[in-house]
C-alpha cells in the first residue's frame, strides 16, 4: 500500500528514527540508538541477528575496535502496510576508521539500505525489525587532521553534547 495523503507527519518521525540511530552509533550513545527501537526489536546485521539487547551488546564490542564512525543517510521511502506500520527503506553510507596503530583493514565505507519494519505503538513510532542490507564495501585511507579545531567524540564531551547541555541548564 503506497503512502496515502496527509501521512507526512508520520514520514518525518519514521526518518526521524534513522537519524537519531545513526546519530547514537556515532557518539557511541547507545541509550540513543535503543531509543530507535521497540524493546522486543530484531536486528539482523552482517555478522549479526538477534534481539535489540543483543545488537547492542553486539555493537558496542563492534564500536570498541574503532576510534569512529559516520552515517550519512540519503534516500528514504515509506510505504505504509496500515495506520501503524510500514516498511522503511533508507540509504545510507557508513563510514569507519580504526585507531593508527590498527591494521587498515578498519578502514572503509559501506554502502547500505535499512530495511525497517516500523510500528507506532502508544504514539511512538520505532523499528519492530531491520536489515543491514551491505551493497558494497571499499577500503580507505585516512590522514591526520591538518590543523587544530573541532573534533567529533565519542562521549558527552562532544560539540553537541557540549551546546545541548549548555541550553538544556538555561
Amino acid at each position: 500500500m503506497s503512502e496515502p495523503d496527509g501521512r507526512l507527519a508520520d514520514v518525518q518521525a519514521i526518518y526521524t528514527v534513522v537519524a537519531r540511530y545513526c546519530r547514537g552509533v556515532d557518539r557511541f550513545d547507545f541509550d540513543l540508538v535503543r531509543s530507535a527501537y521497540h524493546p522486543d526489536g530484531i536486528d539482523h546485521h552482517t555478522g549479526f541477528d538477534g534481539t535489540v539487547d543483543e545488537y547492542l551488546r553486539w555493537l558496542r564490542q563492534s564500536l570498541d575496535y574503532l576510534a569512529g564512525t559516520m552515517h550519512f543517510i540519503g534516500n528514504h521511502h515509506v510505504d505504509f502496510l496500515s495506520e501503524d506500520a510500514a516498511i522503511s527503506e533508507t540509504y545510507c553510507m557508513a563510514t569507519h576508521w580504526g585507531r593508527a596503530d590498527q591494521d587498515g583493514r578498519f578502514n572503509f565505507t559501506t554502502g547500505a539500505r535499512y530495511v525497517d519494519l516500523m510500528q507506532r505503538r502508544a504514539g511512538r513510532w520505532a523499528i519492530a525489525e531491520r536489515w543491514a542490507v551491505r551493497e558494497w564495501t571499499r577500503p580507505d585511507v585516512f590522514v591526520p587532521a591538518e590543523r587544530p579545531g573541532p573534533r567529533g567524540r565519542r562521549d558527552q564531551d562532544d560539540p553537541l553534547y557540549v551546546l545541548r547541555r549548555r541550553y538544556d541548564s538555561s
